[in-house]
């Protein structure tokens, strides 16, 4: 088991420095590529109506003149060591890991990303572990009864949840829960000050999101199940005596949810890299928020911290879906 976990770390690294390498190419080298000139690069940075000055000063910052390989090497060291940004009349360090620092608000981004972490962490795990509870028991009791009344309608709502828009079901959410039926808070309390408030205002969120994802989780672990009770495991363990719940839960169950699990951490991974349309709906001040304003902004350097804090969060969620691999299915290590 040590050396899987050893092996799975090494990969996790190795893939972390190419979503680098891919992050930077795609805010660097490809729009060189495209035609584009190191001061119009620079431009984007800025802004409309630049100096030439300013100009002169963002390519200095950035290196946009120096060769390829020697940005990309200053593009690590920053995220590693730090950066040091010239801002006109003064000059600001960034501390590491530095993820490039605004230009249009001169703030350093990863302090911007670090407070509004906590808010999309709460709407990510809150909403994961509804659709996760919810999506797997309907699905397990749709396949237990399967073309029942039960499952027709489980999979009704299932459809209906994955057809419906987050920005049709979020502002239906808050239409019902906080102007007709003033039941919920629209103010974003922290769960360290008052929990119940927090809860409060998170829950329409939750839901909503629950929704839109509880019908993915219905719908696969349905399918796996139809198909793991036919097995002659199954059969077995039934003609072993084994009461039904722990043939469902203890051996149906558990060998349908190889692709419930992978399919959780590429979810919550994305999440947990900002929801943009649910906190932009729901007002919640978190990394999608940001992500959303940088990119109307056309802040180019907050739109490169999101996106390695996303893909920084997908490559260590696969690595838990794989160390949970390993304990679910002993094979597993030895492949």
């Amino acid at each position: 088991m040590i050396s899987y976990i050893l092996r799975r770390t090494f990969a996790a690294v190795i893939l972390l420095l190419v979503v680098t390498a891919v992050t930077f190419a795609i805010f660097f080298l490809l729009p060189r590529l495209a035609g584009q000139t190191a001061d119009q690069l620079a431009q984007q940075y800025i802004g409309k109506s630049p100096s030439a000055a300013d100009i002169a000063a963002v390519k200095r910052n950035l290196g946009l003149d120096d060769p390829v390989y020697l940005q990309y090497w200053h593009f690590i060291k920053g995220v590693v060591t730090g950066a040091t940004y010239d801002l006109g009349p003064t000059t600001a360090h960034c501390d590491a890991p530095c993820f490039g620092y605004s230009f249009k608000t001169h703030q350093a981004v990863w302090p911007q990303l670090t407070s509004r972490l906590p808010v999309t962490g709460s709407l990510a795990v809150g909403a994961a572990l509804m659709w996760l509870v919810g999506g797997v028991a309907a699905g397990v009791i749709s396949a237990l009864k399967p073309r029942s009344f039960l499952d027709r309608t489980f999979m009704g709502i299932a459809l209906a949840g994955v057809s419906l828009p987050m920005f049709f079901t979020g502002s239906l959410a808050i239409l019902l829960f906080t102007y007709q039926f003033p039941i919920f808070g629209r103010t974003y309390v922290p769960f360290t000050e008052n929990p119940a408030q927090w809860a409060n205002t998170l829950f329409p969120a939750w839901c909503s999101l629950a929704l839109l994802y509880s019908a993915i989780y219905a719908r696969l672990t349905r399918s796996g199940m139809l198909e793991t009770m036919n097995e002659d495991f199954i059969r077995t363990a039934r003609a072993k005596g084994l009461r039904e719940r722990r043939v469902v839960a203890r051996h149906g169950l558990r060998a349908a949810l190889t692709p419930i699990i992978t399919v959780f951490g590429m979810d919550l991974g994305l999440l947990l890299g900002g929801a943009l349309i649910t906190e932009s709906v729901f007002s919640l001040h978190g990394v999608g928020e940001y992500a959303v304003k940088a990119i109307s902004d056309n802040d180019l350097p907050p739109i490169l911290g999101v996106t390695l804090l996303a893909a920084f969060f997908v490559v260590i969620a696969n690595f838990l879906v794989d160390l949970l691999y390993a304990a679910a299915d002993p094979r597993v290590r030895l492949s």
